[in-house]
């Protein structure tokens, strides 16, 4: 008997007590969890990086073509989702073309071998795009500059004279982020250089169009996180 009391009681205590529990845990508010941190990429900053590309005349009969590499230092300013930059580059290369005809000196008839080729191109220029986080689209111009050797070869001996050309350039590009320092980028560039006299007479205007890839290291860290 005294067995049932005590089972009595302890159910008719839950039976009082049960309700209360049940309101108090309804009437407290749900908090949701916050949401997790999400990477943001800024754009603003010093960088550095290599290139390489591809070049070649866009007129002229041998055209002008060959490769180069070389290297990149610009600083990007981000204000909202636009993007301005100012980038010099600088880029050891091998852009030739080369043409051999017969030549009549007196009674010997000997080839003659012009050759023309580009050892050193850069340019410096400004950037303005807009960027969607960590990928950047922009339009890039500004002055572009060649080192170029002429050479004339025949009967065993060759002459030769280099020039400066200057000019300038316009284009279009993507960059993209692939870590949280190093970003990747890909360009097209139009090149227009001026005209400079080789054994007294005019080379005439060279224009050049080239793709070039890059890989570049950004200091500071450009990635920040917000809720």
């Amino acid at each position: 008997m005294k067995k049932v009391l005590l089972a009595s009681a302890s159910l008719l205590a839950f039976s009082t007590f049960a309700p209360a529990m049940a309101a108090d845990l309804a009437a407290r508010p749900y908090t949701k969890a916050p949401a997790p941190l999400a990477a943001v990429y800024n754009w603003t900053g010093f960088y550095i990086g290599a290139m390489g590309g591809y070049a070649s005349e866009s007129g002229g009969d041998p055209k002008m073509k060959g490769g180069f590499v070389g290297g990149t230092i610009g600083y990007n300013w981000q204000t909202s989702n636009i993007v301005f930059g100012l980038e010099a580059d600088g880029a050891w290369a091998d852009v030739n073309a080369s043409s051999t005809v017969p030549v009549v000196f007196g009674a010997v008839v000997a080839p003659v071998t012009t050759s023309a080729r580009i050892d050193a191109l850069g340019t410096v220029r400004g950037r303005v795009g807009v960027a969607f986080d960590q990928v950047l689209l922009y339009a890039t111009g500004g002055y572009a500059w060649i080192d170029n050797k002429f050479s004339v070869s025949a009967l065993g001996v060759t002459v030769s004279e280099s020039h400066f050309h200057n000019g300038w350039t316009v284009g279009a590009g993507i960059e993209a982020f692939f870590a949280p320092q190093w970003s990747v980028k890909g360009e097209y560039l139009y090149r227009s250089l001026g005209s400079e006299n080789y054994f007294g007479v005019p080379s005439g205007t060279l224009n050049l169009h080239s793709v070039q890839v890059g890989v570049n290291y950004h200091f500071g860290g450009p990635v920040v996180a917000k809720y």
